[in-house]
């Protein structure tokens, strides 16, 4: 048989079983109401219905909100990925106690004030490419159907008012707990509120608040006042998704007692109340040290972004499983900071190499013919990509194997490239590159982790942001290489090493290419050993020069 046809049957049989196992992946989620693994499977096929609790909006996101944010919009993209139509919800809290203090130690109205953070969160969320949910509702907008879910709740006698105040009965509700393995006398009196004698059990929690001077009110059927914490979502998830939806989300410090508080209000509200899977994120440390204000090991978004690049961040993120603890640590930032660039470098440098040779690439509709080496690449990475995905979101696993020794292979085939090939092997290394490069930018673009921009201008933002890092501007990298030229021609290797290390302890890499010194971001080599990584997190590989 032709040698040609002979590799064209293969990759055939090849895309043939890899379009198979496709069709037999199913989407695994952890259920934190069973606690375990759980094919998913919506309530109405091809649809999905998922509900996320949002920020309390009084101040500038932090990045425990980024993981929350992040690790949704990736089963979000994953969700549309696999062709489902996603309604999507994510709530912003404009009304509660912590907004009214901020408001009244800043002399604000409250309302504005929570507006204003609300669109500095959703400023946030573009930087992360997160995209945006199809609704997200505030609490201040939807008074009438918590006031009504309020009143189903009093009606079917799982709620009682006390001097305006509205209370729910846990002890009507038997199965209070479900969801967390709580015991009744383990909650919080409704986590943000002060033990109230007038309750009828210490466990019960507010629905209603009575007006307070000096507080935002609304008039209700019991006086003047505001919800308390859970029932906003309650409401709002049964306005726009129903009582019965497929998905709802939030941190793991949600679990107890606002996801438990939400499922006896929406249950004593509509007996027939259902959520299918409930999904929680991992916590977010600082050197293995739980992130708090009280320990100033706290940090925002900005604080972040203002150093090193969203994608970074956004890549730092989905490098550890969404359910696992995320340490947070400069070291790993650097580390996540340098894995992306050399991925965004080796998308360019291929982009570049296909543009200087359009007509080497045959338009003639036929399946592109890559080499050996190629096909298996991209079947694996096809593969890895659906089974890691499928698997409860297991981001971590992507960014390392299959996707990596692509990125590999990329740059080896451009290798190949700059040397004398017959035409025949030649446009198999052209097609081939052509091929890994719609591959590798699916994975990105599921991950959120393909740029809005070019890749010459994220790889400019990225080493922007290395200079801010190390105290320089590009100027003073150029003097310092001209500099350590002269000191070459001087055969002075020893004061050109120093050089070079100097500025790798800033994070500044030099690279001589032939008589040409260039340079990019590195890890700061005297932080290379200091890399902690929390359980399901992956280290960034050190990538090649490129």
């Amino acid at each position: 048989m032709d040698p040609s046809k002979q590799e064209t049957n293969q990759k055939k049989a090849s895309k043939t079983m890899a379009k198979k196992e496709t069709e037999e992946f199913q989407f695994v989620v952890y259920n934190t109401m069973t606690q375990q693994k759980e094919v998913f499977k919506p309530k109405t096929p091809g649809k999905v219905r998922m509900y996320v609790c949002g920020v309390t909006a009084y101040d500038f996101s932090h990045l425990g909100h980024a993981r929350a944010a992040v690790s949704f919009d990736v089963l979000y993209r994953f969700l549309k990925h696999l062709g489902y139509e996603v309604t999507y919800v994510r709530n912003f809290t404009d009304v509660d106690d912590k907004i009214i203090r901020r408001a009244n130690e800043t002399g604000e109205d409250p309302i504005s004030l929570s507006d204003r953070y609300c669109k500095e969160y959703n400023i946030d969320m573009s930087d992360l490419q997160c995209l945006s949910p199809t609704h997200e509702p505030r609490v201040s907008d939807h008074m009438e159907q918590i006031k009504d879910m309020i009143t189903q709740i009093i009606n079917k006698d799982f709620g009682y008012v006390v001097d305006g105040d509205v209370f729910f009965a846990v002890d009507k509700f038997p199965n209070y707990g479900k969801l967390s393995g709580q015991k009744l006398e383990n909650n919080r009196a409704g986590e943000r509120v002060a033990v109230d004698s007038r309750k009828r059990n210490p466990s019960d929690f507010a629905l209603w608040k009575a007006a307070k001077p000096g507080e935002p009110s609304w008039d209700s059927p019991w006086g003047p006042g505001r919800p308390g914490w859970h029932i906003e979502c309650s409401a709002m998830s049964a306005h726009y998704l129903s009582f019965k939806f497929d998905i709802h989300g939030g941190g793991l410090d949600l679990i107890f007692p606002h996801h438990e508080n939400e499922i006896a209000q929406s249950c004593a509200a509509c007996e027939e109340s259902a959520v299918s899977y409930w999904l929680h994120n991992g916590h977010v440390t600082n050197n293995n040290e739980k992130m708090s204000k009280s320990l100033g090991n706290f940090f925002t978004i900005r604080q972040i972004t203002e150093r090193y690049h969203p994608l970074a961040l956004r890549y730092f993120l989905i490098n550890a499983h969404y359910r696992s603890p995320l340490n947070y640590s400069i070291v790993q930032l650097e580390g996540a900071s340098d894995a992306i660039f050399y991925v965004y470098q080796s998308m360019k440098d291929c982009q570049d190499a296909l543009l200087q040779l359009p007509e080497e690439i045959p338009n003639d509709g036929k399946p592109a013919r890559t080499t050996p080496d190629a096909n298996e690449c991209i079947s694996k990475l096809c593969n890895e990509f659906q089974v890691k995905m499928s698997d409860d979101l297991s981001t971590s696993l992507i960014l390392t194997g299959a996707f990596l020794e692509a990125l590999k292979l990329v740059n080896n085939l451009l290798t190949m490239l700059k040397k004398k090939q017959k035409k025949q092997q030649r446009l198999l290394v052209i097609q081939s590159l052509k091929e890994i490069e719609k591959e590798v930018t699916k994975v990105l673009d599921v991950l959120g982790l393909q740029p809005p921009c070019s890749y010459n201008e994220v790889l400019l933002q990225l080493k922007e942001k290395a200079l801010t890092r190390a105290g320089l501007v590009e100027d003073d990298v150029i003097r310092l290489i001209n500099e350590r030229a002269e000191v070459r021609r001087n055969k002075d290797f020893l004061k050109s090493d120093q050089m070079r290390a100097h500025l790798q302890a800033k994070g500044i890499a030099l690279m001589d290419v032939g008589t040409e010194t260039i340079w990019r971001p590195c890890v700061p080599v005297h932080q290379e050993s200091e890399v902690v990584p929390s359980e399901g997190q992956k280290v960034p590989p050190k990538p090649e020069p490129a």
